[in-house]
C-alpha cells in the first residue's frame, strides 16, 4: 500500500468512527439549532413569488474533482426515484456522476455503498413513501456505518421536510436540493469524511450546467431537459418553490444533444420541462418551443414528444409546427385540472373553461386525429357538486382518451394549504370514482377504434406480465402487446390490432407469417 492509499484508508476508517459517534451521541435539537441554521437557508416563499427575471449563468466546464475520480472503485450505488420524468432524468445525471467516480449500479440495497432517494413533493403520498423508505434504511445504517444515505430532489427544498429529517432521522448523511445536483461529488466527499450531516439546499436559483455525465435508462427512448423551473405559481402547486424560476437552455445545446442521441440510434426523445411550452420566454432573443421543434423535426430521429404543457402557453406557433407532422407526434398531454372556470380562477390557472375549449378547437382543426390526455384534480378546497359536474362534462366534450386523476393534496407553503375545506373525504373519493369510471369508459372507446388497424409500434422490450410477449407504444402513446422475435426490440414495426382493452391493445406482427413467432 503506497502512502496515498494508506492516507485514504486512514481517512475512511476515521469517517466510519465519526459516523458511529454521530449515530450514538447526536443531539437532534442541537443539530437543528446550530448546524441547520448555519448551513441551510430555507426557501422563502414570499420572495419566490416576487422573483424577477435575471441572467442565468451557463457552464460548460464541469469536471469531477481529481480526488473523487476513483473514490467509488469497487463500490456500488443505488438510486430510488419518485415522481415525474424530470426526477427520472435527474437520476440519470446522478448515476452518470457516480459512474464517473468509479461506482457501479446495483438494484439491491444490501449491496449498496451509497443510497440516494430522489424525492417528489407534488403529493403527500409521495412524501409518505419516502419517509417509509427512510425507516427501512435505518437498520442497514446501524449494521454498516460507512453506508452513505442521501436525500435529494424536490422534498429536500421544503423547510418542513428538512426539519423533520434533521430532528427524527439523524442517521441520514446528506441532504441536497434540485439546484445543486452537479455538486454531488463534493457533497459525497464531505459526507464520507465529516462528523456532521451534510446539508446543502440552495434557495437561490440554479444555473445551467451543460456537460454533466448521464447514464440513460435504456438505449431506445431518451429524455432531454430543455428548461427548468416554473413561474406560474398555481395555488396548489409546490413546484415553483422546489424547482425555481423558469430557465431555458440555449437552442444550439438542445439541438446538439438530440443530434447526438439520433447518432447513437435512439428512436424517441421527449423534451422535458416543468412548463415545457414556456420554453424560450426568458431568452434574450425571440425563440419559442415551436421554433425549437421546427428545428428538431429535421433531425433523423423517428419520434419526438414533449411534456408537460400549460394551456396558457400553448400558442399558435406551436400548433402550426406540430401540424407539420413527420417525427413530431400528435399525442398532446394538456393538463386542465378542472372543468370549472371558478375553480380554475381559484387555482390561479389563468384561463377559463371557454379558453381551454377554444385551444382544443384550434388543435383539432390543425390536427384532426390528435390524441389529447390530461391531468385533473378533484376535491379542490370547497369545490361544489356543480363545479365537479363541469369537470365531468368537460371530460366528455373534449373527449380525453386518458387522464391522470387525483384527490387534491395540500402542500405546505402553498396558498391553498391554508384554506378551510368543507368537503368530506368520502365525497372526494366518490367524485374520484365517478371521474375514473368516465375516464375508463372513454379510454376503452378510443382503444376499440384501433381494432383491425395496422399501427407502428416502437418495441421497448418484453411485457412485464409475460416474457414471451413484446410490448411497445404507438405514436399516440397506446400500449401494444404482441408475440414476435426479441430481435425487434428497439425497432419501429407494423402491428395489426386484434383486441382492444381499456388501457392496452393486443395485436400480431403485420406482414410476417405465424411460424416466425
Amino acid at each position: 500500500m503506497n502512502e496515498q492509499q494508506l492516507k485514504q484508508s486512514t481517512q475512511i476508517n476515521q469517517a466510519d468512527q465519526n459516523n458511529l459517534d454521530r449515530l450514538k451521541n447526536i443531539d437532534s435539537d442541537e443539530l437543528i439549532g446550530k448546524y441547520f441554521q448555519a448551513t441551510y437557508e430555507p426557501p422563502n416563499l414570499k420572495k419566490a413569488k416576487k422573483r424577477l427575471k435575471k441572467d442565468v449563468d451557463i457552464h460548460y466546464d464541469f469536471s469531477i474533482p481529481a480526488d473523487m475520480k476513483e473514490i467509488g472503485t469497487g463500490k456500488k450505488f443505488l438510486i430510488r426515484t419518485y415522481g415525474c420524468q424530470m426526477n427520472e432524468h435527474d437520476t440519470e445525471v446522478m448515476a452518470g456522476l457516480l459512474t464517473d467516480m468509479g461506482y457501479q449500479s446495483t438494484e439491491l440495497t444490501s449491496e449498496a455503498d451509497v443510497v440516494l432517494l430522489n424525492t417528489c413533493a407534488i403529493r403527500e403520498n409521495a412524501e409518505n413513501k419516502v419517509f417509509g423508505e427512510i425507516g427501512h434504511l435505518k437498520p442497514l445504517k446501524m449494521e454498516n456505518p460507512d453506508l452513505i444515505i442521501g436525500i435529494c430532489g424536490c422534498m429536500s427544498q421544503e423547510e418542513s421536510v428538512v426539519n423533520r429529517i434533521l430532528k427524527k432521522h439523524p442517521f441520514i448523511d446528506m441532504i441536497f436540493g434540485t439546484h445543486n445536483i452537479h455538486r454531488l461529488p463534493s457533497l459525497l466527499k464531505e459526507a464520507m469524511f465529516s462528523k456532521e450531516m451534510v446539508v446543502e439546499v440552495w434557495s437561490k436559483e440554479g444555473d445551467i450546467i451543460e456537460n454533466l455525465p448521464k447514464v440513460r435508462k435504456g438505449n431506445i427512448k431518451a429524455w432531454v431537459n430543455i428548461m427548468y423551473g416554473c413561474d406560474k405559481f398555481c395555488t396548489y402547486c409546490i413546484v415553483p418553490y422546489t424547482r425555481g424560476k423558469e430557465r431555458s437552455r440555449l437552442p444550439e445545446d438542445i439541438i446538439q444533444e438530440v443530434r447526438h442521441l439520433a447518432a447513437q440510434g435512439y428512436q424517441e426523445v421527449t423534451l422535458l420541462g416543468q412548463n415545457v411550452n414556456a420554453y424560450g420566454k426568458d431568452l434574450e432573443f425571440a425563440y419559442s418551443l415551436g421554433d425549437l421543434l421546427d428545428e428538431i423535426r429535421k433531425i433523423d430521429i423517428p419520434r419526438v414528444r414533449f411534456t408537460t404543457s400549460h394551456p396558457r402557453d400553448f400558442d399558435d406557433r406551436l400548433i402550426e409546427v406540430l401540424a407539420k407532422g413527420g417525427n413530431l407526434l400528435d399525442h398532446i398531454h394538456l393538463p386542465v385540472q378542472s372543468g370549472s372556470s371558478d375553480v380554475l380562477r381559484i387555482m390561479a390557472r389563468r384561463y377559463t373553461r371557454e379558453d381551454y375549449l377554444e385551444l382544443v378547437g384550434k388543435i383539432r382543426k390543425a390536427m384532426p386525429n390528435a390524441t389529447l390526455t390530461t391531468d385533473i384534480i378533484v376535491g379542490f378546497p370547497n369545490e361544489t357538486d356543480e363545479q365537479f359536474e363541469e369537470t365531468m362534462t368537460l371530460m366528455k366534450e373534449v373527449g380525453f382518451e386518458a387522464a391522470y386523476t387525483f384527490i387534491y393534496s395540500p402542500r405546505d407553503g402553498t396558498p391553498a394549504a391554508r384554506w378551510t375545506d368543507n368537503i368530506s373525504m368520502d365525497v372526494k373519493k366518490e367524485r374520484l370514482q365517478r371521474l375514473n369510471a368516465l375516464v375508463n369508459e372513454q379510454s376503452k372507446a378510443a382503444m376499440e377504434k384501433y381494432e383491425g388497424q395496422i399501427v407502428d409500434v416502437l418495441v421497448e422490450g418484453e411485457s412485464k406480465k409475460d416474457p414471451d410477449v413484446l410490448s411497445g407504444y404507438t405514436e399516440r402513446n397506446k400500449l401494444v402487446n404482441f408475440k414476435a422475435s426479441k430481435s425487434l426490440i428497439g425497432k419501429v414495426v407494423p402491428v395489426r390490432i386484434l383486441k382492444a382493452k381499456t388501457w392496452s391493445l393486443d395485436g400480431e406482427l403485420a406482414e410476417v407469417k405465424a411460424e416466425v413467432y
